[in-house]
């Protein structure tokens, strides 16, 4: 039943996005191009491609496609994701302005369309033609008296003269017809309509690639750093200060590889930290992969270490042998395991995604025989385990995840499924901190939750 919904949710998904694309051709495409012109058949071929880049970045990983052709269709097809989301927001809201532009248009040209005339015009005497030379027979016709007309009848035919053509055959007639006022005004519809739509289709464009452009310039750049000051009651006066570098979500794969992990790196290492937590999705593919991209991690420095634990995504492509890696790159992987550190306990679980594969969070090996009089720190990828951090005594709980939306409005979704979307909150007398992440899932575009690293900092009462 499971794989039937789905199966279900997969067909409504893409019938959804070719809906969606099939509007967006119309509005794009359709209304601001000359049938069989070389714009329309561009538009038209991009209507198709686009999306089948998509689809291609989201499933070659999991499909086994070789490295290099996941890199070919990760960029274009990731990018626009992105853009359509925000391509569809804007010409949405371009369809109210449409309809009030081309309602008052189409009621400017009926007011200035002239009404026809119903009333016959008055007869108007014509000038008698000039005398023109004639055969001999047509001398003899014009010479001749008019035959009168019955009273009441019609008035008597002049005599044609033969010298003049007919109007009905005179050259040029019918070449030119007159003009039709409703033709030039259906013709001024036209243009108005189509002028309307390319300026609109061009405003939409323009602020969906301005968004794009800046989110991911956004995420190229780097994560900024944060500092967020953590006073726990258990910490003695000696830890005061103790500074946590909180690395989430930085999502090494086809998209994000060995420049962005140094850019990482270099902040992290910048903000001199005492310990380096990395809490999950670190990567999106495998080691034979991105074994190169991933080695600037050796280069972390912190006084008591680096420490790592598994997010959902590393479950996709094979935790353990991330686990492995990181350990050889110099890391610690806490596996639902703790470190007694000289002023806390740090303790890490695994991911919730492992339950599938037996290897799930377990907070009665991370936590269960410990001091209570301690502090204790937790490093898990999901912050929807708050409540079980709280039941096993936790002071503070580190986490990431939710990329703090990511794209906007994704802020509202990500608040259906989490307890904490960012930043610090507090659950009885546990606090969590969720960070936004270093990197990005997908699309390499952040817009209204910028990336980052946090450095936590511990105060103690006592200071």
């Amino acid at each position: 039943m499971s794989a039937a919904l789905a199966v279900a949710a997969v067909l409504l998904v893409l019938s959804v996005l070719a809906l969606v694309h099939r509007w967006l051709w119309v509005r794009l495409v359709r209304d601001t191009t000359r049938p069989g012109g070389a714009a329309r058949r561009v538009g038209t071929v991009l209507a198709f491609t686009l999306p089948l880049l998509s689809l291609a970045a989201l499933t070659a990983g999991r499909a086994g496609a070789p490295f290099p052709v996941q890199q070919a269709v990760a960029w274009p097809g990731y990018l626009w994701l992105a853009v359509l989301l925000y391509l569809s927001m804007a010409v949405l809201v371009t369809e109210p302005v449409r309809a009030v532009l081309l309602r008052r248009g189409s009621g400017r040209g009926a007011a200035a369309r002239p009404e026809p005339r119903t009333e016959d015009p008055q007869p108007q005497p014509q000038p008698d033609p000039e005398p023109q030379p004639a055969s001999a027979g047509a001398a003899a016709s014009a010479a001749a008296p008019p035959r009168p007309a019955p009273a009441g009848g019609p008035p008597p035919e002049r005599p044609r003269d033969p010298a003049q053509p007919d109007a009905d055959t005179a050259p040029g007639a019918g070449a030119a017809p007159a003009a039709d006022p409703d033709a030039g005004a259906e013709a001024a519809g036209l243009s108005r309509r189509v002028f309307v739509a390319r300026a609109l289709a061009g405003a939409a464009a323009a602020a969906a690639a301005g968004t794009v452009g800046y989110g991911t310039y956004g995420v190229l750049r780097g994560p900024s750093v944060k500092r967020v000051r953590v006073p726990l009651a258990k910490l003695p006066r000696a830890a005061h200060g103790f500074r946590i570098a909180v690395v989430s979500d930085v999502h090494i794969g086809p998209v994000l590889g060995r420049a962005h992990t140094a850019r990482v790196v270099e902040a992290v290492n910048g903000t001199q930290p005492d310990l380096i937590a990395i809490v999950g999705d670190l990567v999106d593919g495998d080691v034979a992969d991105l074994g190169p991209a991933a080695e600037p991690l050796a280069r972390l420095r912190a006084r008591h270490g680096a420490f790592f634990v598994t997010g959902n995504h590393e479950y996709f492509s094979g935790a353990q042998q991330w686990i492995d890696h990181v350990r050889e790159l110099g890391v610690t992987p806490l596996e639902n395991a703790r470190r007694m550190l000289p002023y806390f306990d740090l303790a890490g679980v695994n991911d919730v995604q492992g339950e599938r594969e037996g290897a799930g969070p377990d907070f009665r090996a991370a936590l269960g025989d410990r001091d209570r009089g301690r502090a204790a720190v937790l490093m898990a990828h999901q912050p929807v385990v708050i409540h079980e951090a709280v039941r096993h005594g936790v002071d503070l709980q580190l986490s990431g995840h939710t990329h703090g939306g990511q794209l906007w409005p994704g802020e509202y979704l990500a608040d259906l499924a989490n307890p904490t979307v960012a930043g610090l909150e507090r659950y009885g007398d546990t606090q969590l901190y969720v960070s936004r992440g270093a990197g990005a899932w997908g699309p390499p575009v952040r817009v209204g939750a910028p990336s980052d690293i946090t450095v936590v900092e511990l105060a103690s009462y006592q200071a």
